[in-house]
């Protein structure tokens, strides 16, 4: 053991290290004897009660140092616990030694101190120059005493004191140290239980808010680099990195590396048939390696690393990464680090595999935007752009899909110089499914367009056409109007769509045209109606996105507010009228979420 060389004079007489400092507890005892006197038991007392007011460690050793000091006026002390994993002794409190001497790591029967944690019995040398075991740190020591401390027959450690005097230390010396010695250890026990069990308090309460933090990050590559910042407050280690399986299961590719204090860059993959880290994925288990130069599976990569400790991520019966850690210093890993990090793995992995699934679905996201997009570009090339003109029938259209692509659809068709069919259809759902049905309707009935059928017979065609191609739980309702502008009539057919409204003069008629919807039964006929119509009459054609359109009490538009706007500006252009019913439309609901698509048609007979 080395000290500091003394500083003060040399060390008084032994007569003159039992003679304490006035007001002593211990100024009663009576050190020439070697029993256990009445003092003795005096002492022991007063020593249980010094050392159990505190459960700190520190000031527990303190606090030994100190009650040593009143019987034995000492110049170098030490407290040199067991580290029950490496089985190693090392300085835990100290006073006359050197810095180098707390950093020292001494084997079981090496030295002096190593002998009596082997051993188990206290060695008093008078004159360590004769004793072969003593390790000359200090060449100025002469005398030592060492005395272990045992608790339950469990070896804590040795508490040992030197001289710089030979002969310093008497018999007394250790027969009051030996009486010390188990209330010491049994005191430095329960110190350190209690540390334990604090420390395992406080892992745990870093580890619910571990796992509460990281189920809240959904972006992988700030998730990793959380996870470094969160781990250092359980682990100081210097490198760490997380190294996630390639989609085939055979390569470790680094995501996340930090190294003294910096984030690196991720370069490194490592085939699972190499290295710790691929061996910690071959045999599903932590791999902890005290001392790496000593292990021929490592691959030096940082070449400062003497310990290495990789855990594997499981998730889900199978491994999807590994969390790599090192340190500059042999043995740093242990296994309450092994214990932690196992159970912070399993949220770790989930954390891992939830930003995965949140990155996958934000790129299907992204590219379903991107394709309803391009479906709402085609679905609004299929609609016509502007309706035709006529001389006595004037026609306007406002559309306003509820979500980025809709499921109405509305056309015009040219039947001859004077006449021009109308048609207002609703295809069952909603969003791309319902815009891709809706141009199969389109497609079919322009096709058919050239026949210039009734209104009647073009729902019929249409219906047989959808039953050849028939597609579970799709439907159409459509409206098909022909406005002949010589004879200022119109003739409606519908199968199941809102009913036009026709407002002449300040009263609105419902033209009551019914029918069953496109596609859901065969051979079906349907109604046809002429609808006679007078210079200043104003007809509107809605979908049903505009009648059940809420506000925020859950109130509907409903027909009576249809049919008041219709009414209220049916002397105004057919263009008026559909922005004003829109209008309307939008301020009833006042902000609320459009839940359908909203579609307008108005005729104005001029």
């Amino acid at each position: 053991m080395s000290s500091i060389p003394p500083s003060s004079p040399a060390e008084p007489e032994l007569e003159g290290d039992y003679r304490p400092a006035g007001g002593s507890p211990f100024a009663h005892l009576d050190p020439v004897n070697a029993r256990v006197e009445p003092a003795d038991l005096t002492y022991l007392v007063q020593l249980a009660d010094a050392l159990n007011t505190t459960l700190d460690l520190q000031t527990l050793l303190v606090r030994t140092s100190e009650l040593v000091r009143a019987i034995i006026n000492y110049r170098i002390f030490a407290i040199i616990l067991l580290n029950d994993r490496t089985h190693e002794l090392r300085v835990r409190f100290q006073i006359g030694h050197t810095p180098e001497v707390e950093r020292m790591r001494i084997p079981m029967g090496k030295g002096v101190v190593g002998q009596v944690a082997l051993t188990r019995q206290p060695m008093l040398l008078n004159d360590v120059s004769n004793t072969p075991a003593y390790i000359p740190a200090n060449p100025d020591v002469r005398s030592e005493l060492a005395v272990p401390l045992i608790a339950k027959n469990r070896l804590i450690g040795v508490m040992d004191i030197e001289s710089e005097q030979a002969d310093y230390f008497r018999p007394e010396h250790l027969h009051l140290l030996t009486l010390t010695a188990s209330r010491i250890a049994q005191a430095i026990e329960n110190a350190r239980l209690y540390a334990r069990v604090s420390r395992q308090a406080q892992t745990l309460t870093v580890l619910n808010e571990i796992a509460t933090e990281l189920t809240s990050i959904l972006d992988l590559d700030p998730l990793l680099e959380r996870v470094g910042q969160l781990l250092r407050r359980l682990i100081d280690y210097q490198m760490f990195s997380i190294m996630l399986l390639d989609e085939k299961g055979d390569t470790l590719i680094t995501r996340y590396a930090w190294r003294f204090g910096s984030v690196h860059a991720p370069t490194r993959r490592i085939p699972v048939t190499s290295g710790l880290v691929g061996a910690a994925v071959r045999e599903w288990r932590v791999i902890n390696v005290p001392d790496v130069r000593k292990d021929a599976r490592y691959l030096e990569m940082n070449p400062e690393t003497r310990s290495e400790m990789v855990v594997p991520l499981f998730r889900k019966g199978h491994i999807i990464g590994v969390l790599d850690l090192e340190h500059t210093r042999t043995g740093f890993f242990h296994e309450e680090h092994e214990r932690m990090l196992t159970t912070m793995a399993a949220q770790i992995a989930i954390a891992i595999e939830n930003a995965r699934l949140y990155q996958a679905v934000s790129r299907q996201e992204r590219q379903l935007e991107r394709d309803i997009t391009m479906a709402r570009e085609v679905q609004l090339r299929l609609l016509p752009t502007d309706p035709p003109q006529h001389a006595h029938g004037e026609l306007a259209v406002r559309f306003l899909p509820a979500r980025t692509i809709g499921g109405d659809l509305y056309d015009f068709l040219e039947y001859g110089p004077n006449q021009s069919a109308i048609v207002l259809g609703d295809v069952s759902g909603k969003a791309a499914p319902a815009a891709l049905f809706a141009a199969l309707v389109s497609g079919i009935m322009r096709s058919a367009a050239h026949q210039r059928l009734e209104p009647a017979k073009m729902l019929a065609t249409l219906n047989d056409a959808l039953q050849e191609r028939r597609l579970e739980s799709q439907y159409v309702v459509m409206l098909f109007a022909l406005w002949n502008d010589e004879t200022q009539t119109l003739q409606v057919a519908n199968s199941g769509a809102v009913q036009p409204v026709v407002c002449r003069g300040n009263e609105a008629t419902v033209v009551r045209a019914e029918g069953f919807p496109l596609g859901m039964f065969a051979d079906v006929t349907y109604e046809e109606f002429n609808v006679p119509t007078q210079p200043g009459d104003a007809i509107v054609f809605v979908s049903d996105g505009i009648l059940d359109a809420e506000n925020a009490k859950g109130e509907m538009y409903g027909d009576d507010r249809l049919s008041t706007m219709l009414c209220a500006h049916h002397d105004q252009p057919a263009a008026h009228i559909a922005e004003a019913i829109l209008s309307d439309v939008t301020r009833f609901q006042d902000g609320h979420d459009r839940f359908d698509d909203e579609t307008i048609i108005v005729l104005k007979v001029k």
